[in-house]
């Protein structure tokens, strides 16, 4: 059953779910590429200035799909029991990394960016949904690596019983948490993949002038 019309009706309900944070010195990052569209709608709704944390995930050997960690700029999040039960080798491991480096900075360099200063101030991470949690978890720990007072993660769908490792995450902030979880687009009606073109204009559209 969807949940969501598109990423802006999920960044509507997201943003009623972050009232607590009105008028707080708040900066809100998206995860391109659809984190970005969800970021802008909760970022207009409150004057919040918008940026981006690029995170790319590592994936399993044989399923590039199923995640077994995630990386973002001094940021790496390996889950252990996925390397086990995929049987992904460090060699794997290191030939899927290489690759999503560059990605990695192929989207640093696509995505403007204000350059905001986090230090003191709340970072608030947001995603169009959590699955396994790696690139939440990547974002997160490069968002604190950055000096951010208090890091909220903000996401509008997530398993009911996934929850973010002590320490990484201040605030975990998510309005629908349902028991059947298989994919974050099945809570979408519209769900098409974001483009480049899109996340950049809608981080442009925030620069300082």
């Amino acid at each position: 059953m969807a949940l969501f019309a598109d990423r802006v009706d999920a960044g509507t309900q997201l943003a009623a779910s972050l009232r607590a944070w009105r008028g707080r010195d708040a900066v809100v990052l998206g995860i391109p590429r659809g984190g970005v569209v969800v970021a802008a709608v909760v970022a207009s709704a409150y004057g919040w200035p918008l940026d981006r944390v690029p995170v790319r995930k590592l994936g399993a050997r044989g399923n590039a799909e199923l995640a077994v960690g995630a990386i973002a700029e001094n940021a790496r999040v390996l889950s252990e029991p996925m390397l086990r039960l995929t049987g992904t080798t460090p060699a794997d491991l290191q030939r899927v990394e290489q690759a999503e480096r560059a990605e990695l900075a192929r989207r640093s360099a696509a995505y403007p960016s204000p350059g905001i200063d986090l230090g003191g101030r709340v970072a608030i991470i947001v995603d169009d949904g959590i699955a396994t949690g790696s690139t939440a978890l990547a974002a997160c720990r490069a968002v604190r690596s950055r000096g951010a007072a208090d890091v909220v993660l903000a996401a509008p769908v997530a398993p009911y019983d996934w929850a973010p490792e002590d320490g990484v995450v201040d605030v975990f902030v998510c309005p629908h948490r349902p028991r059947e979880f298989r994919a974050v687009g099945q809570f979408y009606d519209a769900f098409p993949q974001t483009t480049d073109e899109e996340v950049a204009r809608l981080l442009a559209r925030n620069l300082p002038t």
